[in-house]
């Protein structure tokens, strides 16, 4: 089996998990299956960075090991990527120290950036490779808060705001992030199987796996939090309760509100009517089992709260446009490549 090599690039003012999240994902890949990943850190001078929360972070090496700019080139001009002169994955991380990259860095990426069999960016990291023109003509992602300056900015690039990650030929870019753990697990699962990613997700307790296409936001992120604590109690007893009963009775019972002010309020303070809340998580708790259980349809049609295989069917065709056998299909982790 090929060992690949995984190199981030470190710089001023970079966010550490953007970082520490993917680096925790291929390092427990590496754990489950000795040999499938070598993973290395690099800045500009080899010098410690200092990450947007103040942490420390201390490179492997120099970029200049793989020559170009930044410096003169290390003797063996690999910076320990064994018999590779360039790394299988170049990950490129995000933060504030984006807005003002180093031009080195930058043509350091334009050059380099090639070279590698996969470039990957977290977060506002893909602001950086489209500063080097590695995104011109490719469809791309970043946080939703920096999707409009990316596409300002870099008119080549087709800017999608919506998607957790987004996946243009070998090039992989990824929202905000905890999307960069999603993003690792899915390229961790592309390289050596379902199961050694599910692994890894159990081992951070983490959802294996998010498909790239799940809207940035969560139902429950995307929809306000409630200011009443009764109300947001509800909101949480939807999310761990879709199969239950989720009328406005039952909820507006739950919140000892009536019926008319329960709906009132929730929509108010939620910005959805109760209904709608329901629905998209149902919708979103059938997506999950169907990505990441082997249950059948109709076993995880009750589960959701749907009763029965059609009436999902027609929820999943309302708020998807696909039937949940289609979007299994399309969704459900590709084999293995050894």
């Amino acid at each position: 089996m090929r060992q690949r090599t995984v190199l981030v690039l470190l710089f001023d003012g970079v966010q550490s998990l953007d970082v520490t999240g993917p680096v925790e994902v291929f390092a427990g890949a590496e754990t489950a299956v000795p040999g499938s990943y070598r993973i290395r850190t690099a800045s500009l001078d080899g010098a410690p960075v200092r990450a947007s929360s103040g942490l420390t972070l201390v490179p492997d090496g120099t970029l200049a090991a793989l020559g170009g700019p930044g410096g003169p080139a290390d003797p063996d001009g690999r910076l320990g990527l064994g018999e590779e002169a360039a790394p299988h994955t170049l990950l490129v991380p995000g933060g504030v120290g984006t807005r003002d990259l180093d031009p080195r860095l930058v043509e350091w990426l334009r050059v380099h950036g090639p070279g590698a069999d996969r470039l990957v960016s977290v977060c506002t990291g893909a602001i950086a490779l489209a500063a080097a023109g590695l995104l011109d003509g490719r469809r791309a992602t970043t946080h939703w808060a920096y999707c409009e300056t990316l596409a300002r900015d870099h008119p080549a690039v087709e800017v999608d705001p919506d998607p957790i990650y987004v996946r243009d030929g070998p090039v992989a870019t990824s929202a905000g992030v905890t999307s960069g753990i999603d993003l690792a697990l899915a390229l961790v699962e592309e390289d050596l199987g379902r199961r050694t990613a599910l692994t890894v997700a159990r081992h951070l307790v983490v959802f294996l796996r998010r498909p790239g296409n799940q809207a940035q936001f969560s139902v429950q992120l995307a929809a306000q939090t409630a200011r009443r604590e009764p109300l947001r109690e509800v909101q949480q007893w939807i999310t761990e309760h879709p199969a239950d009963d989720l009328s406005v009775d039952a909820l507006a019972a739950l919140a000892a509100l009536s019926p008319r002010h329960f709906a009132r309020a929730f929509e108010a303070e939620t910005g959805v009517t109760p209904g709608r809340y329901v629905d998209q998580v149902r919708v979103e708790h059938a997506r999950r089992l169907l990505e990441d259980t082997g249950d059948g349809v109709e076993e995880i049609s009750r589960a959701s709260g749907y009763g029965t295989p059609e009436a999902m069917r027609r929820a999943f065709l309302k708020a998807l446009g696909t039937p949940p056998a289609e979007y299994r299909r399309r969704f459900r982790p590709a084999p293995a490549h050894r």
